[in-house]
């Protein structure tokens, strides 16, 4: 904390002093605060976790009082934000709390290169913050300056290596766990837990056991020493997280046992020192038939699930994906979220731009997570309401802008605070990145970064898979447009187009019955084509072409309309970008224009594979008379 004030007072002037005496800013925990300058609203129910903080200003002092030195810090960081306005005329005690009490970002991130997925799975970003060829990175001070700008958006928790735990990263579990100290050592002044991704099987594959069964003794001794060992390397240690019978990841139903009774095994190894196991509840059958229309990938994880519900330790938490399949641009929120009361629920949303342009398209996904978040699903609770935490899976790398796409630090900057507040409105922390990242000339770029910010999630929509039904991405890399790549795949993941009509039937009457895993008023409005969202109706609904949608419109010119509009619209924004080539750094210019023309030339490529592809599959022309091939 002192080293912050420091830098900031080297950076912009100023000094400390020790006792507050002359200074107009006024840092300290609620129980060093000197009585003169005491305000009112300190409130004497501080979070245990003393993460929440107070700011006032009176008779010409700003003060930051925190419940603990983590609060002090997130309050610092919130006079950053505030900048002029903390300094301004006086104002009242304002309270801040964070609303998830963890806030925790995935690194997808592999100790050594894996053939396929690389050294980050998923990663768009450049290489690993953590790790590079089969060790650690050793640039701790790379680090350091990560977490200091998660501290910055109140993110309190990482996990830094894959999920998907290969024979490298299982090793950090044990003869490797040093690597992970020294990160935890850099990232604890910042409030940061480290969390690792462990193997179900690590008795077998590190402890030499002939089983992992959750429920024999031996393996639960062998859990409960490797534990043992993780705290008296990192005493702060956050805790497990788990893959568990998950495309080809090891699990309890190798030996008949259901996830509770793995996540159990895991939780009671770490309840003795506070740590917490999360229980990805990913899993679905990535071997199916594609010809059987009566498995439904989506109904997944509900069905593994929910009949759990109650079974889970206190201190397991299982970490559900916002909607039922796998970060797509659009989809309806999981049904699990509402279906397990008895059980803590983290929800996890992707950062990183997998199925959203992979950090060559600009897509802001706060409005996005801000729709999940503040979904209803039963009982007038918001999402936000329901689970205790949110969870991302990171989007930064060691490229210099940290994202790949300079813009898209804003989707870092936005999880952090929405995971701290639910309620902010996306423009609004929009316009504090825009203040934050170019502070010298936001007032010249704010207007042109929300024209070509705001709307991108839905632009991207447009000129993507439509009306919900998702994927259409070429396998494996997921890059650009295959409208067929995943639909003849044991994946799960079809849109059933025929020469009649799109979409896939999940309803109780006629099709996979996934529409009566929700609860009522949703499960009779996704029932029903009439009462279906339009933007979800072809997850929910296989409807003929000529179908009309509550804008009038058929869903076939929906199709050909919305992605010649969504191309249209990103050529738009090059001629914006543009005239930002004076105010902004030329390099940051550079490498934003140049994604631009990419996202442009692939918003083309996917408008005419599109729309050719349900031209010839529907023979219905467009009405319009625009050219498709």
């Amino acid at each position: 904390m002192r080293d912050e004030v420091a830098r900031a007072c080297a950076d912009y002037g100023g000094s400390m002093c020790e006792d507050g005496g002359q200074a107009d800013l006024v840092l300290a925990t609620s129980d060093r605060l000197p009585d003169r300058l005491r305000v009112r609203g300190v409130p004497e129910d501080w979070q245990e976790t003393g993460e929440e903080f107070l700011v006032a200003r009176r008779d010409g002092v700003t003060v930051v009082a925190g419940g603990g030195p983590a609060g002090l810090l997130y309050g610092l960081f919130h006079v950053v934000r505030m900048g002029e306005r903390a300094f301004g005329g006086d104002f009242p005690a304002q309270r801040h709390r964070p609303a998830m009490r963890r806030r925790m970002l995935d690194h997808w991130d592999n100790v050594a290169v894996h053939p396929v997925m690389g050294q980050v799975e998923r990663g768009y970003a450049g290489g690993s913050l953590f790790w590079a060829d089969g060790g650690p990175r050793g640039d701790l001070d790379r680090v350091r300056a990560y977490g200091r700008l998660l501290a910055a958006v109140g993110v309190n928790a990482v996990a830094v290596n894959n999920v998907n735990v290969h024979a490298a990263e299982a090793r950090l579990l044990t003869d490797r766990l040093g690597d992970v100290a020294d990160i935890a050592d850099v990232l604890r002044p910042y409030g940061i837990k480290v969390h690792l991704s462990v193997t179900f099987a690590a008795p077998v594959v590190l402890g030499g056991l002939p089983t992992a069964d959750p429920l024999d003794e031996d393996v639960r001794g062998w859990w409960a020493r490797a534990t043992e060992r993780v705290y008296e390397a990192i005493p702060d240690f956050g805790g497990y997280l788990v893959k568990a019978d998950s495309e080809g990841q090891p699990g309890p139903f190798a030996y008949g046992r259901s996830h509770a009774d793995g996540a159990d095994l895991l939780a009671g190894a770490l309840a003795p020192y506070g740590g917490v196991v999360h229980w990805r509840a990913f899993v679905y059958d990535h071997r199916q038939d594609w010809r059987d229309r009566s498995t439904d990938r989506a109904r997944a994880a509900f069905d593994h699930f929910a009949p759990l519900d109650g079974r889970f330790a206190e201190n397991a938490i299982l970490q559900v994906k916002h909607g039922p399949m796998d970060f797509q641009v659009r989809e309806p929120v999981s049904p699990v979220i509402a279906a397990m009361p008895r059980t803590r629920l983290a929800v996890e949303v992707q950062v990183t731009q997998e199925y959203t342009g992979q950090q060559r398209h600009v897509c802001y996904l706060a409005p996005m997570w801000r729709e999940v978040l503040g979904f209803e699903p039963s009982g007038g609770r918001p999402v936000s309401g329901v689970v205790a935490e949110l969870a991302g899976v990171s989007n930064a790398g060691d490229d210099p802008y940290w994202t790949g796409h300079p813009l898209a630090q804003a989707n870092l900057y936005a999880f952090g605070r929405l995971a701290w507040d639910p309620g902010l409105d996306p423009a609004g922390i929009l316009d504090e990145w825009i203040d934050l990242t170019f502070p010298d000339v936001a007032g010249e770029v704010r207007a042109p970064l929300h024209a070509i910010m705001d709307d991108s999630w839905e632009r991207y929509e447009r000129y993507t898979a439509p009306l919900g039904v998702g994927w259409m991405v070429r396998p494996g890399h997921h890059y650009g447009p295959d409208v067929d790549g995943y639909e003849y795949t044991p994946w799960g993941t079809y849109h059933f187009a025929d020469r009649d009509g799109v979409g896939v039937d999940r309803t109780r009457a006629t099709g996979t019955g996934y529409t009566g895993q929700y609860p009522e008023p949703w499960s009779e409005t996704y029932e029903s084509p009439e009462t279906c969202p339009d933007e979800l109706l072809l997850f929910f609904h296989h409807v003929p072409y000529g179908h009309v949608l509550k804008s009038g419109k058929t869903v076939i010119q929906h199709i050909y309309d919305t992605h010649f509009a969504g191309a249209e619209e990103v050529a738009e924004l090059l001629p914006v970008w543009e005239k930002l080539a004076g105010p902004v750094d030329p390099a940051l210019h550079a490498r934003v224009r140049d994604l631009l023309h990419e996202q442009l030339r692939s918003a083309r490529e996917w408008r005419d594979q599109i729309n050719t592809y349900f031209f010839r599959k529907s023979g219905v022309p467009d009405a319009h008379g625009r050219r498709i091939y």
